[in-house]
């Protein structure tokens, strides 16, 4: 999106955590702002301090339009822009765990954060910037006006990058790629290929991705690492190059609660790969129940690992959803697609 801004000739500012990506982001031309940032519920005394980071980089550079990424960006940088002027754009790209899960203080959080997203996103001057049809109506319900709410498939995938790839050799493989959250279906991946090998389905799992201690459904390190002893499970970690995981991958897996539209799911589609995915909000818009691949219910192994062996066991199954997945991709999905649709909907709100 920050790529289809500059091309349209906006002059794009990028503030974030410095991490190991800054000299990639100042190297795509863009103007780098380092702010102290913090993942999760995190504590009072940094949310204050991002937020009076924010604020202070508004007040200096006063942009056009400020786009909000993710829905803990969407209430710190409504915070930080309170009593000012400035277009908002709040792009919810998933409403994450306080809406997927069921214990107590998640229930509590979800009333807290729907309290302040009625109040944040019913602002004159804010677009709410949503991944899916389910969010749309979510948002909807907490009284935002349609014609204020906008509808962009996720963040776009470069095709030329995420190129098709031919299925490689030995044993069939199923890919994961994401955070390690119980929300995100991993322990009822894991479970599931437990059951295929019971039924001597002899299947791989690869593992892409990192414990996240901020977030209260994370699995811990101990328990990540203990899949590398069960047979033909393999956790990798955390991946440079995430194209690594669908080159060794005949499957692409993502049994997630809820998403925004998730990127793995995209990004493995580009390279041809056919998808499981659980039937929610998010999933379901590119994992396309038999034409991009199969569709099961939440937290449930056995339909799970029914769906491994299905595609597990034909070929040509899963050339022909790769095959329409990718298409899908490109024709949906891509970047430019989305960057055309980002860059007019900036352009609609400045008028």
């Amino acid at each position: 999106m920050a790529r289809a801004a500059r091309e349209a000739g906006f002059d794009v500012h990028v503030a974030t955590k410095p991490s190991g990506n800054s000299d990639g982001i100042r190297g795509e031309g863009f103007t780098l702002h380092p702010i102290p940032f913090r993942r999760g519920a995190g504590s009072a005394l940094s949310a204050v301090a991002t937020i009076r980071a924010i604020r202070r980089l508004e007040k200096s550079i006063r942009p056009d339009i400020v786009h909000h990424s993710s829905l803990q960006c969407c209430v710190y940088g409504s915070l930080a822009a309170s009593g000012s002027e400035l277009r908002q754009i709040n792009a919810l790209t998933g409403l994450g765990y306080a809406y997927t899960s069921q214990n107590l203080d998640a229930r509590l959080l979800k009333i807290a954060i729907t309290a302040l997203l009625r109040f944040f996103l019913n602002r004159s001057r804010s677009i709410t910037l949503v991944e899916n049809p389910d969010d749309q109506a979510q948002v909807e319900r907490l009284g935002i006006a349609r014609d204020r709410i906008a509808l962009i498939l996720g963040s776009g995938v470069d095709t030329r990058r995420f190129a098709p790839l031919p299925e490689p050799e030995g044993p069939v493989t199923v890919g994961f790629a994401g955070r390690l959250l119980r929300n995100k279906g991993i322990r009822a991946l894991v479970a599931a290929h437990r059951l295929l090998a019971e039924h001597g389905i002899n299947t791989r799992l690869l593992i892409a991705g990192a414990v996240d201690p901020s977030n209260p459904e994370s699995v811990s390190e101990a328990e990540a690492a203990s899949w590398n002893d069960v047979s033909g499970i393999t956790w990798l970690g955390q991946i440079a190059d995430i194209r690594e995981i669908w080159a060794r991958s005949h499957i692409a897996a993502l049994p997630s609660h809820r998403e925004g539209l998730p990127v793995s799911l995209m990004e493995a589609a580009a390279c041809g790969r056919p998808l499981i995915a659980t039937d929610v909000p998010g999933c379901r818009e590119i994992a396309i129940q038999d034409r991009t691949g199969l569709l099961v219910a939440v937290e449930n192994p056995a339909a799970l690992a029914q769906a491994i062996a299905t595609l597990a066991t034909s070929r040509d199954l899963r050339l022909r959803y790769g095959t329409a997945a990718r298409q899908f991709v490109v024709e949906r999905l891509s970047e430019k697609v989305i960057g055309t649709a980002i860059v007019q909907l900036y352009k609609n709100h400045m008028v």
